[in-house]
């Protein structure tokens, strides 16, 4: 039987993800209280933030930037769009 928590994000019980996505302490609590849905929205968000941005995840600055916007995202109510962030029309 495949593992599930009680997802902090969403507030229902949800597929738990199958490794810790961070490292340190803010890998194992994701970990062990965020469901793959709500994983998965802030892959989404993340990508925009490092489009829009033009992050590099590769630098120090800009990891520290992901990861404070990865714990409001999960944990916090939300994380801002980019100023000026147009989404885009299909």
């Amino acid at each position: 039987m495949s593992r599930t928590v009680h997802c902090a994000k969403h507030g229902v019980e949800a597929p738990a993800l199958s490794f810790a996505p961070w490292p340190g302490a803010l890998g194992k609590r994701v970990f062990d209280t965020i469901g793959q849905p709500a994983w998965q929205e802030w892959i989404a968000h993340q990508t925009m933030l490092i489009n829009e941005n033009r992050l590099s995840p590769m630098d120090p600055k800009h990891r520290a930037f992901l990861e404070a916007e990865m714990e409001k995202f999960l944990f916090g109510g939300g994380a801002a769009k980019p100023l000026g962030y147009v989404p885009p029309t299909d």
